[in-house]
């Protein structure tokens, strides 16, 4: 069994990791001295009060999420052979999911690896660790990508708000190789990725089956597509065969892409870039008495902590009462969140009342979340993060 220190969990305290939890709260953990000078990022083991072993995890002695756990196995070696197996097995199930080779390719918890995204684009990979213990096991995770899928360039996108409470610097670097821009397949149409210069991991794959069926509805309509980014629903759309795309974002560079993608793939002649606010925007195009067939309104995260919650709300509620004074009769509203503070209950009832207050009848034709290569981890409800309703609206 590896040398490596053994915490043990309070009496009463031990419920959840029995229940198979992937987490430890540090006021579940008996912190002696010992414990509490530990480096973070440490792999210890975990035991029950009764020496119950749960398994080895990642441990913080400095935050609230203090154990992360990496395997049932108090006496896993975690080597280059433990990150490669657990890498292969997440590549072999997105391999079944996906013919082409663009996907999220681990999904933190869900995949077995707590605080490690990855996402693929071909031979480029975008890696984001979240938590010390993937920090340190960087250099290991990179041989286990080059020995299963070679890379030509993996890009850090270490820039999430969450390392700051793990104690890491925000950064957004190389890795490996030269060339950091890669390209994304989606819907018939090839998009261009910038994972060190644009949001996020550089893609939003957790809404590609929602612009498949958003795309499917917009054959032959007008499209606005709000909070585009770099165009993904919409210009998916007018790939599909819309009339004609709207693409509004408040981002020149953003509006920049997404066009030189319209061009790139023959479909500028029926998209139109709107720079402006989106939710200003929207209230301005109402009071112009404008309709579209298909409105999607995707907007970023307004809720990025729990007291967070009722302002959210309010603002779902303004957003869907404005998208839905923009519907034609008949025609198709798209409303998403991606903050997982929000319970999916309290998004759909709010979405609902902004359509009510809009005077607007609507049916629910999709609720929906993110796509396969985004599984949720079944005690972790926050997992099951993205909300997405298809509303049709009379």
């Amino acid at each position: 069994m590896p040398d490596r220190p053994t915490l043990r969990l309070l009496p009463g305290r031990d419920r959840r990791a029995a229940a198979g939890h992937p987490w430890v709260f540090s006021n579940e953990i008996a912190m002696a001295p010992d414990a509490r000078a530990l480096s973070p990022g440490t792999p210890v083991r975990i035991e029950g009060p009764d020496g119950a072993p749960y398994g080895v995890h990642h441990f913080n002695p400095h935050t609230l999420i203090a154990a992360r756990r990496l395997s049932r196995d108090p006496a896993e070696l975690l080597d280059d052979a433990f990150w490669t197996a657990r890498i292969a097995e997440c590549l072999a199930l997105r391999t079944r999911l996906f013919a082409t080779p663009h996907y999220r390719l681990t999904h933190a918890e869900a995949d077995g690896l707590p605080g490690l995204v990855l996402d693929r684009y071909g031979d480029l990979i975008t890696l984001q660790a979240n938590t010390a213990g993937m920090e340190a096991a960087t250099p290991a995770i990179l041989r286990a990508l080059e020995t299963l899928v070679a890379p030509r360039a993996v890009v850090a996108r270490n820039d999430s708000s969450v390392r700051a409470l793990e104690g890491l610097p925000e950064t957004a670097t190389l890795l490996h190789g030269t060339d950091p821009t890669g390209r994304v397949e989606e819907g018939g149409v090839t998009f261009a990725v910038d994972p060190l210069g644009g949001q996020k991991t550089g893609w939003f794959f957790d809404q590609r089956e929602n612009r498949a069926r958003v795309a499917n509805l917009a054959r032959g309509e007008t499209v606005l597509d709000a909070f585009c980014h770099t165009g993904g629903f919409g210009l998916q759309a007018a790939k599909s065969g819309a009339r004609h795309v709207t693409l509004l974002d408040r981002s020149d560079h953003a509006l920049a892409t997404a066009m030189e993608t319209a061009r790139s793939n023959g479909l500028d002649g029926a998209v139109e870039p709107m720079r402006g606010d989106a939710l200003e925007t929207l209230a301005r195009l109402r009071d112009q008495a404008r309709s579209f067939g298909v409105v999607v309104a995707d907007p970023p995260a307004y809720a990025k902590a729990r007291k967070d919650i009722p302002a959210a709300l309010r603002a779902y509620e303004r957003l869907a009462r404005f998208a839905a004074s923009l519907v034609a009769p008949g025609g198709i509203l798209f409303i998403a969140s991606c903050s997982h503070h929000v319970a999916p209950g309290d998004f759909a009832d709010t979405v609902l009342a902004g359509v009510r207050r809009a005077r607007r009848d609507a049916r629910i034709l999709a609720i929906t979340g993110a796509g396969p290569d985004h599984p949720i981890h079944p005690m972790l409800p926050e997992s099951a993060y993205l909300k997405g309703l298809t509303l049709h609206l009379t």
